[in-house]
């Protein structure tokens, strides 16, 4: 009996021990066991790594985030096709609206024969400002044409390919413009100026000439460029000098150069 109480208490002090060593191995990482203590070890703790991750929900989690990443994988796909749906909408309504403009312009100048066009390049510096547009000579555009757009005057044909034709704008430096105020029918001359697109300088005002803030001016019909009475744009600022012959105005011209993307071309 003595004997087998004896067996029975140092198998339980040994069966304590492996559970402290075990418990110690699966909780200190900092802890190697080589040889074949390791390989005895190991599958142990494997084992009960594996149970403590099933009992804690740890598998689950890591399903869980597999699942996440193959929904926002999902997600990321199904926006960049709304994207792109979203892109296409934008340019059938930037079309629509291309079409419309047309439209309006063909409808307002109707007294005229006109060629619709599209802007596809600018050239924009302190020097120079025009712009190229998408017909050309095969299209029966040629030098010296009017170029308009809805809001009123934009410059003239300067040369042209078999495609494309290439504008002068009347913000251009070089270029005047023959016009007169509509209020008082004085007759002006408008040019570009330097770092500036969006205002012309009028100059060569008759002497007793009144203008006033607010006077709408348009193209006189003289030159034999622009026709009779196409919108310039609006006097913003009249500046007087010791000369009264030298005074000048500005106008603020009606088309906005930045945004334009459409025009006309008169025959």
């Amino acid at each position: 009996m003595n004997k087998n109480k004896k067996s029975s208490i140092i198998g339980i002090i040994i069966t304590i021990l492996i559970l402290i060593i075990l418990v110690v191995v699966t909780n200190n990482n900092s802890i190697h066991i080589g040889g074949i203590a390791s390989k005895i070890v190991m599958p142990i703790q494997n084992g009960i790594t594996y149970l403590k991750n099933k009992i804690i929900g740890n598998n689950e989690f890591f399903v869980d985030i597999k699942n996440l990443n193959s929904e926002n994988e999902q997600l990321k796909q199904a926006n960049k096709e709304l994207e792109q749906q979203l892109r296409e909408l934008e340019m059938i309504k930037a079309e629509n609206e291309m079409l419309k403009e047309y439209a309006n312009l063909t409808e307002k100048y109707s007294e005229y024969s006109t060629i619709p066009a599209y802007i596809i390049n600018r050239n924009i510096s302190n020097f120079s400002e025009d712009i190229v547009i998408n017909v050309g000579s095969k299209d029966g555009i040629e030098p010296n044409m009017c170029v308009i757009s809805e809001k009123g005057l934009v410059g003239y044909i300067v040369s042209t390919t078999d495609t494309t034709s290439k504008v002068q704008t009347i913000i251009d430096t070089s270029t005047s413009v023959s016009a007169t105020v509509t209020t008082t029918r004085d007759s002006i001359v408008c040019k570009g100026v330097l770092d500036s697109d969006t205002t012309l300088k009028a100059v060569y005002i008759p002497i007793d000439a009144t203008l006033a803030i607010g006077d709408k001016v348009e193209t006189s019909g003289m030159g034999g460029i622009y026709p009779k009475g196409i919108t310039i744009g609006t006097i913003k600022e009249v500046i007087n000098t010791k000369n009264i012959a030298d005074r000048y105005a500005v106008v603020e011209t009606a088309v906005d150069f930045s945004k334009i993307e459409t025009v006309l071309v008169i025959k």
